[in-house]
């Protein structure tokens, strides 16, 4: 589930291997850059940590982030 904290939607997401992780990352990132709004990350083998904020609005949580916040939930398949 996203949380919002310290001005920023944050996420881990937890896969079997780092091929399923790496795999989550280039779905995500197809997206992101559909939406010319891109993720702060951070992938460790099995694990993807997103954080999430629009820098044009002085680094806060708007509707571009919870958009793609939804996208990224539609696109992880635990």
């Amino acid at each position: 589930m996203w949380q919002e904290k310290e001005n920023r939607l944050n996420r881990s997401f937890q896969f079997t291997d780092f091929k399923e992780a790496f795999a989550f990352m280039t779905k995500v990132a197809l997206v992101a850059e559909k939406l010319d709004h891109h993720p702060h990350w951070i992938n460790e083998y099995n694990k993807v940590d997103i954080f999430l904020s629009t820098h044009s609005a002085g680094n806060v949580v708007t509707d571009k982030d919870r958009e793609l916040a939804r996208l990224i939930d539609t696109l992880y398949k635990p």
